[in-house]
């Protein structure tokens, strides 16, 4: 294993734009939902006329699809993201409009007939309400209750008010409070492994919002503590949450 500053150091520079891991290669692993997604979605796209998909990344995710609907349109609110996703799905027909993750949804009202997202930020079940046709359905993924969080508080300490938050009942409710019919909810919990500290500092400067004030320079001695860990053969292990929901309007 490389030392701990020259891990640091390549975790710092790499390119941690778009909703890629490929840098994680061989350095962390996460097991899958057993559902599968990326599969279950494209079979929905290929049976619909509009959709659209909300906080779509850089578009990753939605280009796994082989077919998309004549009408395909994709959301998402950070620029660098934006104009990732505009260019992996420009060339397939689909219009990706920039959207705050806070703001209403610039279209009209029954506009779509299939609404989906993986891991939004923040579900508006009333936007999705209205944008969706009579008789649309929404397909999500969504982040669960206390998702990394043996990472997180290793960083930040107990926080037994936020491990309550993403809760998929609460979800669901919401969803129906809306006016949506929920038809299938399903929950997972997977196991994470980082294997050098480099993982982490990565992990940690993609995902922002984990840990919101992290720098090396303030998070040293934590991250010193991960490097003693790795380095005597005990990989640091973390369980992702995950739940699908599925909802008709």
């Amino acid at each position: 294993m490389k030392p701990f500053e020259a891990l640091v150091a390549e975790a710092k520079a790499a390119d941690v734009s778009g909703w890629g891991f490929d840098w994680l290669s061989r350095r962390a692993s996460e097991e899958r939902p057993s559902w599968g997604y990326a599969r279950l979605l494209a079979q929905r796209l290929a049976s619909v006329e509009s959709a659209l998909d909300l906080d779509t990344g850089g578009g990753e995710v939605l280009a796994e699809a082989e077919r998309f609907p004549p009408r395909m349109v994709a959301t998402e609110a950070w620029l660098p993201n934006v104009q990732k996703a505009r260019e992996r799905l420009g060339a397939r027909g689909v219009q990706v409009v920039e959207v705050a993750s806070d703001a209403a949804l610039p279209f009209a009202d029954a506009s779509f007939a299939l609404v989906t997202s993986r891991h939004p930020v923040l579900p508006h079940w009333g936007e999705i309400h209205r944008v969706l046709e009579p008789g649309g359905h929404y397909f999500g993924q969504h982040v669960g209750p206390a998702s990394a969080f043996e990472l997180i508080e290793h960083f930040l300490g107990p926080l037994p008010r936020e491990r309550r938050q993403r809760d998929p009942q609460e979800e669901a409710a919401a969803a129906q409070a809306a006016g949506l019919t929920v038809t299938d909810l399903r929950t997972a919990r997977c196991r994470m492994v980082f294997h050098d500290v480099g993982a982490v500092v990565w992990i940690l400067r993609k995902c922002v919002w984990w840990v919101p004030d992290f720098s090396v320079e303030k998070y040293r001695d934590a991250l010193q503590a991960l490097d003693r860990q790795m380095r005597e053969g005990r990989p640091f292990v973390a369980h992702s949450t995950r739940h699908l929901i599925e909802a008709r309007r």
